[in-house]
């Protein structure tokens, strides 16, 4: 959006940045957040596809997610960086949305184990040539891996947030953010060994398509609440006025 762009541009030529986007939003700049989602869509979506383990109801869950994050915009302190909150937020869904669906427990603690990281290959013209379907095998092996792995190794080696940012995001402890990440990687060197370090930050794109979908998505579910809020108010208006009538 031509309009969106405009606005997210400071004077100095520099992007505005994530916490001015929501102070502007805040202010009454509704549109500004489809900008805030464009900016995050990537990491949300692989956040909530690592949890999931499949495509199936990924984009609901996204939109669930921005909604969520949209009606709480108000309690973001700015305490961590407006992705790491955005993140969590998504984080809670996905786990809730499983909850519905499996019944189960998901966040259950990993014993700890010696780290023992997996070192990437020096690239090769080999590895190049056959990086795109390396990145195939890898999506499909992070699949099968079990969800707390998963979970950490997607927002650590695809989404590469740090050991900290992962720790506040999920809200476990550093170590065992090592420790899951440790026996992630044990389990897919087994069958993917070099294709990892290399391909991994190129799997699970949210390409621009789904992007937009979900933006307009999210945006229109807000204007629709916003005008049903607004009819509510007015009815509420047009009756107390009658009330008042002699």
């Amino acid at each position: 959006m031509a309009g969106v762009v405009a606005v997210t541009t400071s004077s100095a030529g520099g992007a505005v940045s994530d916490a001015e986007l929501v102070q502007r939003v805040l202010a009454g700049d509704r549109a500004l957040f489809e900008e805030l989602m464009r900016r995050h869509n990537q990491r949300v979506y692989r956040t909530i596809r690592g949890i999931l383990g499949s495509e199936e109801d990924v984009e609901d869950t996204m939109q669930q997610a921005y909604l969520l994050a949209y009606a709480h915009l108000g309690g973001f302190a700015g305490a961590s960086s407006f992705s790491t909150w955005l993140t969590g937020i998504a984080v809670h869904e996905a786990y809730s949305y499983l909850r519905k669906r499996r019944r189960i427990s998901v966040m259950d603690e990993v014993p700890d184990v010696a780290e023992d990281f997996l070192r990437p290959p020096s690239e090769t013209p080999e590895h190049r040539a056959t990086a795109q379907q390396s990145m195939r095998l890898i999506e499909a092996a992070v699949d099968r891996l079990p969800l707390p792995y998963r979970t950490t190794f997607m927002l650590r080696e695809v989404e590469q947030l740090s050991t900290t940012e992962t720790s506040e995001t999920l809200g476990i402890t550093p170590e065992a953010v090592k420790t899951r990440l440790h026996r992630a990687r044990r389990v897919l060197r087994d069958t993917l060994s070099a294709a990892v370090g290399q391909s991994a930050p190129q799997a699970f794109a949210f390409l621009a398509p789904r992007c937009r979908r979900v933006a307009a998505a999210v945006m229109g579910a807000i204007e629709l609440a916003e005008r049903q809020a607004s009819t509510l108010t007015s009815h509420a208006e047009d009756v107390t006025n009658v009330d008042a009538d002699p």
